[in-house]
């Protein structure tokens, strides 16, 4: 007894949906790469590898929201799958958040950890450019932010350009 449901993709479809699902899910691995390996460079924990899987991750959910969307004749509702994947990183990233003696460290990693999920979304969505100028504000963020802030703002923020993180 068969509930009407394809087990497997038509060739047909899969030819279809297949080189879209290939950018959209490389243009996430690309985009949390870059943002991965800044954070991979500075030592911490949610480094290259973990910002790739979450922001290929989140652009998965995302592409298949959009098909399943397309496949229902238009009776889902992708955005339900991101709203999910939000929620879900923000777990992941409270769990990067420690406090120890009267500091709170790990608030870089989880913010970056939740922008990589969006950026993967964009993605995802089957917007790559846009996810690729994102990941770059990012890296930019990161990067240049950080220096400003060590000069002008805290001289305690000094230490993430040694290895701490805020």
């Amino acid at each position: 007894m068969t509930s009407g449901l394809p087990t497997v993709e038509e060739w047909l479809r899969l030819q279809e949906v297949l080189v879209p699902f290939l950018v959209r899910c490389g243009a996430a691995a690309l985009c949390g790469g870059m943002i991965g390996l800044e954070r991979e460079l500075r030592k911490k924990p949610a480094g290259f590898r973990t910002n790739i899987l979450i922001c290929v991750g989140a652009a998965m959910y995302m592409t298949i929201g959009l098909l399943i969307f397309e496949d229902d004749t238009r009776m889902g509702d992708p955005t339900r799958i991101a709203a999910q994947v939000v929620t879900g990183i923000g777990f992941l990233g409270a769990g990067a958040i420690i406090q120890s003696h009267g500091r709170v460290s790990g608030l870089t990693s989880a913010a970056t950890i939740w922008v990589v999920a969006a950026i993967g979304i964009i993605a995802g969505a089957g917007y790559p450019i846009l996810a690729f100028v994102a990941a770059c504000m990012v890296v930019l963020t990161l990067v240049l932010l950080l220096k400003v802030e060590a000069r002008f703002l805290d001289p305690a923020a000094g230490d993430d350009a040694k290895g701490g993180d805020v």
